[in-house]
């Protein structure tokens, strides 16, 4: 995207789109899209990280190490937030492996300049700080969720966020990655999706899961989706 044709569309990031229009347009010149590719690894835990993202379509997968050797992911971020939200706090490390997790774009900007432009008190500032306390209200409550609801729930839950951010009912997902995701067994992934499909909320065929029923599967979903979405949906409007 040219910074031309970026000044005449506004933002797809939610992040973005709340700025004054005056603000945006000042850091177009530090802005440039890059794509998200399925897979890609962003962050790795301990690096610098030298760039921000600011999802415009697409997911972001956050993912903590565990003893054995594999992640199990803790939260993900799409058009409603940004990645490296750590260089914000003043840390200029990642505390976790951050992976694409739905392919798509996203506009990125120097980590240094984020530091920069947010040391005074600004608009993108106080997004951030509220930004920041959505995603650590996603990260306890998806903590939770990990340890004390049943696969089925929880992939109910993973299934709609990754809807609400990628926007859409139909995405490419692995069984491998969807085990990697939940931090449970190929098997119990299995049977979790085969479950829903078997109630009709879902099919999942040649590595492409489709959402048929999108009320229900909230039924299905453990209280943690509605708590996590209540927390995202109100994060920009106060």
């Amino acid at each position: 995207m040219s910074k031309t044709s970026a000044l005449r569309a506004p933002p797809n990031n939610r992040l973005l789109a709340a700025l004054p229009k005056d603000e945006y347009r000042r850091l177009l010149p530090d802005l440039e899209e890059c794509p998200l590719v399925f897979g890609e690894l962003i962050y790795r835990p301990g690096a610098v990280v030298r760039h921000v993202y600011f999802p415009t379509s697409g997911i972001l997968s956050l993912l903590a190490d565990v003893d054995d050797g594999g992640t199990l992911e803790v939260g993900i971020v799409g058009r409603e937030g940004m990645a490296g939200i750590s260089v914000f706090m003043g840390v200029k490390t990642s505390p976790n492996r951050v992976l694409v997790q739905g392919g798509g774009s996203a506009l990125r900007m120097k980590a240094s300049t984020l530091q920069t432009v947010t040391e005074k008190d600004g608009s993108l500032s106080r997004l951030l700080r509220r930004y920041s306390y959505s995603l650590w209200a996603q990260l306890s409550q998806s903590s939770v969720c990990n340890l004390y609801h049943p696969i089925d729930a929880r992939l109910a839950r993973w299934l709609l966020m990754t809807r609400d951010r990628m926007e859409a009912h139909e995405f490419p997902i692995t069984q491998e990655f969807l085990s990697s995701m939940l931090g449970v067994r190929r098997e119990g992934v299995n049977k979790a999706a085969g479950k829903l499909q078997q109630q009709g909320l879902i099919t999942y065929t040649r590595g492409t899961l489709t959402i048929l029923k999108s009320a229900a599967l909230v039924a299905v979903a453990c209280k943690c989706y509605r708590i996590i979405k209540k927390e995202y949906d109100s994060a920009l409007k106060r």
